[in-house]
């Protein structure tokens, strides 16, 4: 396969990703008008842990975990990642916009170093790295206090900012961890085990059961559209293109995102965003390109070359596709 067929299949996969994961803010908030948040999350994750368990089954050469290391590792991944991210994810996205709810998760990628610069110790931040966490957190600290944007309702963007902070940690810590599973059974196990721990926290929040929910098309659509499409079938997708084109680069995704869920909010469910909440997404975009300027350069060095923007030559070296440059 040629180079530039591949880099359209890596464009191509980023996009269909930015769009489901978008587009999944407004799945949600369709669920959340008969589905208390707890359990929403919770059935979200049961269909989408059986579904990628499954494809664990067929795919990966080791179906579950080996060993207490391994284990410890999808208790935390279920805890953190899934059971608490969620659970605040889905209860914040009551009070906001799809939009405000996607620019808010976005500080996942720049809370993500600060708690690795306490606990790896070889990924310290520099100046410009605290300079960029500043940035990322005024521009949710922007948004919070933008009552045009979020309604008055701070409490849903304190939510949704305990989710980013639940994810940011959970990765982290997981990374730390000493056990180190396939990634897709891993992903599985965690997925089932969240779910779980949801349907637990369901109702001791007090929540109604699932038998008085008032099923409709609607609301199994969105259901499905959220574990098949966005959970199991986006969880492969970014795997992918992980492998394909690096942490960097697929981080991106997480600023993509945001606009999706904007632009579908607004076609969709007549939303607006605020220019005030617009400021706080330029402030964590800004926070996010400081924190990896030294390996985003190399990033708009290969993108200007793709697009015929820049020689090969002016550059020097250059990676294809996260494959070194021959000497």
């Amino acid at each position: 396969m040629s180079i530039g067929t591949q880099t359209h299949r890596n464009i191509a996969l980023f996009a269909i990703l930015a769009v489901l994961w978008g587009t999944s803010f407004i799945a949600i908030e369709v669920g959340l008008e008969v589905l208390p948040p707890a359990l929403f999350a919770a059935l979200r994750y049961d269909v989408a842990g059986a579904v990628l368990f499954g494809y664990a089954l067929f795919a990966a050469e080791d179906w579950r975990p080996r060993g207490r290391d391994e284990w410890v590792v999808v208790a935390v991944g279920g805890t953190l990642l899934i059971g608490a991210h969620f659970a605040l994810l889905f209860s914040g996205q009551r009070y906001v916009t799809s939009g405000v709810a996607a620019i808010v998760l976005s500080t996942s990628p720049i809370l993500t170093p600060l708690f690795a610069w306490s606990m790896l110790p070889d990924e310290r931040l520099d100046a410009g790295g605290f300079v960029g966490v500043s940035l990322g957190l005024v521009g949710t600290v922007v948004i919070a206090l933008s009552s045009g944007s979020v309604g008055g309702q701070l409490v849903g963007v304190v939510l949704l900012s305990l989710a980013a902070v639940s994810w940011a940690f959970g990765t982290v810590l997981v990374k730390r961890l000493p056990g180190n599973p396939p990634v897709v059974p891993m992903q599985a196990w965690m997925m089932l085990l969240g779910a779980g721990l949801l349907h637990v926290v369901s109702p001791v929040l007090g929540e109604p059961g699932i038998a008085t929910v008032a099923w409709s098309p609607l609301v199994v659509a969105a259901l499905l559209f959220l574990a098949v499409i966005c959970s199991a079938a986006g969880f492969i997708i970014y795997f992918v293109l992980l492998d394909r084109i690096g942490a960097i680069e697929i981080n991106l995704v997480s600023y993509a995102v945001p606009i999706v869920a904007a632009l579908s909010g607004w076609a969709v469910l007549g939303e607006t965003i605020g220019s005030e909440t617009v400021l706080g997404f330029v402030f964590i975009l800004t926070g996010f390109a400081l924190m990896k300027r030294r390996a985003l350069v190399p990033f708009v060095q290969r993108l200007g070359v793709r697009t015929g923007l820049v020689a090969p030559d002016a550059v020097g070296d250059y990676e294809h596709d996260g494959v070194p440059a021959d000497d």
